[in-house]
């Protein structure tokens, strides 16, 4: 294998095309260095495009404290970031693209026309503009022996040599789209302490539905119900029922507290509060009434509108004794238990949680033991509900890696060339 000469090798590569990588080229660009991005997709930013699919939900405008604690147990780590680059700072710089955003009634911040593809489009023209030169369908397969970079491309390989690399090749859901998690075993070879890839915000499966549930309401939504873990407080939404078991956006609340039950004990549990404005003492109230020779799922209907796919669920998660008596019933309609005993497939999840550990990193996401190679985005050891805290943290994260990046090369005396 040769090596494909240039005429001014870069001094920054930045090895993924996803928000961190490019906003660690940004931040590289910006110290004065000559970057250049490699991605193996005909294009950059495929996920963050199809993430904007039916809008693009960029951050969330809640109070800091709260924003912060939306990363659990890396809450620690992932504050340390958002200091230097957190939702209003993130709002600030998409304005300065041209790009006018708004807060939706739930809290979530979008761009004004809801789009992705504008500011992506805004974005790559002043990256350009900046002298970042990024290439498509250039695959990072590692290092040489001598420590280049072999990057695969249409024509072969090549061997680049920059000073220094921010690796920001994202985790391991939606492969089709870039993020395959491919640079685990890579850099497992080289002793980096990485957290395995596990799906988060994603859908979990239980034991078997009954076919009777499963043909008539596999794929409705169950909407105005809350759900919570035990020992929770619960929230309010709405999910679907899918053939193995549930998803959307209220499980993916809660699915890194699942997920950690399955792990631990083989399996875990959402409580479904299917009548959340209703207190129980009603319910029982209103299951007491006379039914005449009406049947329970009937007088379930006229008295408490309980029918369709929330009545067929709470059929199917009661046993008859329960479904027949109703203070049990109305216990049961407040705290109906989904036993789900595995998550569905990583590939399948939104994001994934796990990747190369914190501890392994300095403060600028450098490997400790690896000098001038820093990390960014979804490869690092962190996880968050959607809801635009995925993509802060993305961002922050690209930001922070980027500028410790540029620092470094700094204080080595380093030059192109």
């Amino acid at each position: 294998m040769s090596e494909v000469s240039h005429p001014a090798l870069p001094v920054a590569a930045v090895i993924g095309g996803g928000p961190a990588g490019l906003m660690a080229a940004e931040a590289l660009a910006q110290a004065g260095l000559a970057v250049e991005v490699f991605d193996a997709m005909p294009s950059v930013g495929r996920k963050f495009l199809l993430a904007g699919v039916g809008g693009m939900n960029i951050t969330h405008s809640e109070p800091y404290p709260a924003f912060a604690a939306r990363y659990a147990e890396r809450q620690g780590e992932v504050d340390g970031l958002l200091r230097d680059f957190d939702a209003n700072a993130l709002r600030q710089w998409i304005h300065a693209l041209g790009i006018a955003t708004f807060v939706g009634s739930s809290g979530r911040v979008f761009p004004t026309d809801m789009k992705a593809a504008p500011l992506l489009r805004a974005w790559l023209k002043r990256l350009r503009e900046s002298g970042v030169v990024i290439h498509n369908r250039h695959r990072w397969l590692g290092w040489s022996e001598d420590g280049a970079l072999r990057i695969a491309y249409p024509q072969g390989e090549r061997l680049v040599r920059p000073a220094v690399v921010v690796l920001a090749l994202g985790g391991g859901s939606w492969a089709r789209l870039g993020s395959d998690g491919r640079w685990q075993a890579t850099l497992a070879d080289r002793a980096v302490d990485i957290s395995p890839l596990r799906p988060s915000n994603c859908g979990f499966e239980v034991a078997g539905w009954s076919a009777v549930l499963t043909d008539k309401f596999a794929g409705a939504p169950v909407k105005n119900i809350a759900l919570s873990v035990p020992g929770s407080t619960p929230r309010k939404g709405e999910f679907i029922l899918t053939a193995q078991g549930v998803e959307g956006s209220l499980v993916y609340a809660w699915s890194a507290q699942v997920r950690t039950a399955i792990e631990q004990r083989g399996s875990g549990v959402l409580v479904l509060d299917l009548l959340p404005d209703k207190p129980v003492d009603k319910i029982a109230q209103a299951l007491a009434r006379p039914r005449g020779s009406r049947s329970m799922a009937k007088h379930l209907q006229g008295q408490l509108g309980l029918n369709g796919v929330k009545a067929a669920l709470l059929r199917e998660l009661t046993d008859p004794a329960t479904f027949a008596d109703p203070p049990s019933l109305a216990r049961a309609i407040k705290a109906l238990p989904i036993t789900l005993v595995r998550t569905r497939p990583l590939d399948e999840a939104i994001s994934s949680a796990g990747g190369v550990r914190f501890e392994s990193l300095d403060e600028g996401l450098m490997i400790k033991h690896m000098p001038g190679v820093f990390c960014a985005g979804e490869m690092l050891d962190w996880e968050a509900p959607t809801g635009g805290y995925l993509l802060t943290a993305c961002f922050a994260s690209g930001l922070r890696a980027g500028r410790a990046a540029a620092a470094w090369v700094g204080r080595r005396g380093k030059t192109p060339g």
